[in-house]
């Protein structure tokens, strides 16, 4: 009976310590996935579609306070390509299922890590089973990559446009170029010494005609004076009354020419009545006519004898007209 019973002790103390190792293995893999077998954790999830520098285990924080751990990055199984983070939480923070779940760069080689933006609204609280929305902050190496790339876009179309620059400058300066310009140098330097030449026999011809140059000024100096004080002669004179009187002048030559156009006085009849002109007219026409009947019966209108004889008498379309003497 001993003998069983000791057999059976020894069975018993193998199977207690074949389960205690299997729960051990299984404890210990799990919470090397991120998984406590004893804490009662909240897991929620995010979809991501990139989490480069994510990995099992990373932390999960709350303005910087760790509240939990990346457990597992998976597919989301629909085709899509899209990553799924499931995230354990383990602290009791109370946050809205409306909060945001941002990847982040948490330093140059520390790897990523995801940052709760916690929302505090009137909605729900986060539950196990839930998935928040995602979002990806840019980090360092991104942001550097932003500004680089248009520079280096930049940096490239300059240095292709001085390449362009130095070929068409080789192209310009050629040989005759070069000689061109040499030639043109030389020609500066033989216009400098002339100039610098007649400068120096402008300063001499100065010097020898200062006393001129000096009555030449105070001649302009004299002339000066007398025009200011001929403006002030005319500035004294009584321009106010001439032109008052000029104004008046103007002013009844106005009133004459308005007198012509309306037909006042003896000038504005005869410019605007036309019976004067018909009266001369008719007396022009009349005495045409009687020049003309002069020339043709000049015995009517003159008569001369010298045994005095009666003269004629004719009557007005020229015809004789009997007397009793005839």
């Amino acid at each position: 009976m001993k003998t069983i019973a000791l057999k059976l002790s020894k069975e018993i103390k193998t199977a207690v310590l074949v389960i205690s190792g299997i729960l051990l293995f299984i404890f210990i893999f799990n919470y090397l996935k991120g998984e406590n077998v004893f804490d009662s954790s909240k897991k929620i999830s995010a979809i991501y579609e990139n989490v480069e520098g994510l990995a099992p285990s990373a932390a999960v924080t709350i303005n910087g306070h760790t509240i939990g751990k990346v457990q597992s990055i998976e597919f989301k199984g629909d085709g899509s390509g899209l990553l799924r983070v499931t995230m354990l939480i383990s602290d009791d923070f109370p946050f809205s299922v409306n909060s945001e779940a941002q990847l982040y760069e948490a330093g140059l080689i520390g790897g990523k890590a995801i940052a709760i933006i916690p929302s505090f609204d009137s909605s729900a609280l986060v539950q196990s089973g839930d998935v928040l929305r995602s979002k990806v902050k840019p980090g360092l190496t991104d942001l550097v990559n932003q500004r680089l790339t248009p520079l280096q876009e930049k940096i490239e179309k300059m240095m292709v446009s001085a390449d362009q620059l130095l070929i068409n400058l080789n192209e310009v300066f050629d040989v005759q170029s070069k000689e061109n310009i040499k030639l043109s140098i030389a020609e500066l330097s033989t216009t400098i010494s002339s100039f610098k030449t007649t400068s120096e026999s402008l300063n001499s011809l100065v010097e020898d005609n200062k006393p001129a140059i000096g009555e030449t000024i105070l001649n302009f100096s004299k002339i000066s004076k007398d025009l200011s004080s001929v403006s002030e002669s005319l500035s004294e004179s009584d321009i106010d009354l001439i032109m008052l009187d000029l104004k008046s002048t103007i002013s009844s030559f106005d009133l004459l020419l308005k007198n012509i156009e309306n037909g006042d006085g003896s000038f504005g009849k005869f410019i605007k009545d036309d019976r004067l002109y018909v009266n001369l007219q008719g007396a022009t026409k009349q005495l045409e006519e009687l020049l003309n009947d002069m020339k043709l019966n000049p015995k009517r209108y003159v008569h001369f004898s010298l045994f005095g004889k009666k003269a004629q008498q004719y009557d007005v379309d020229g015809k004789k007209v009997k007397t009793t003497e005839d």
